[in-house]
């Protein structure tokens, strides 16, 4: 109960440092090099509200819903069609084949996808939250955690991110 306690105010400290800049009215309206929509940027906080709310629940492999528990790419699937009603494909290989540009760590945005592997296809996925931490569903026996991309195996096993809302 205490760990639930702390998640509101981590998510308000995180949620506001993902706040897109405030542009200066008197400035010239030049274009902006990573243009986002208002409704993006809600979307995508909403998608981090949602996925930090979810920290503490149990690992199920085959899960998809809070009650059952979930696996990674349960979720994300369900965190984004729960929030957005964005249907996901159910594994985090074919999350991976969907045809979004890669994203290398240093490009990620709040509510981007995370993916993992140890081999050759993507085995696990996860939501960034922002400050090069992410919100997933990591293993048996395990709970949905926030972790950090400079985390030991994170580190290693990090390929790229995708961009799901715009």
């Amino acid at each position: 109960m205490k760990l639930r306690r702390l998640i509101l105010p981590c998510c308000l400290a995180l949620c506001a440092c993902a706040s897109a800049p405030r542009r200066d009215p008197s400035a010239s309206p030049g274009p902006d090099p990573s243009p986002r929509s208002t409704i993006g940027a809600a979307a995508a906080n909403a998608v981090l509200f949602r996925a930090l709310a979810l920290v503490g629940t149990p690992y199920r492999y085959g899960g998809n819903t809070p009650e059952g528990g979930f696996d990674c790419s349960g979720l994300v699937g369900y965190v984004f069609r729960d929030v957005t009603g964005i249907e996901l494909p159910r594994t985090s290989a074919e999350i991976a084949a969907l045809g979004r540009a890669r994203l290398a760590a240093g490009e990620l945005r709040s509510g981007d996808l995370v993916l993992f592997s140890s081999g050759r296809q993507i085995s696990h996925v996860g939501i960034y939250v922002g400050d090069r931490r992410f919100v997933h569903a990591p293993n048996r026996g395990g709970t949905v955690r926030l972790n950090s991309l400079d985390d030991h195996g994170w580190r290693e096993t990090f390929r790229y991110g995708k961009r799901i809302l715009r």
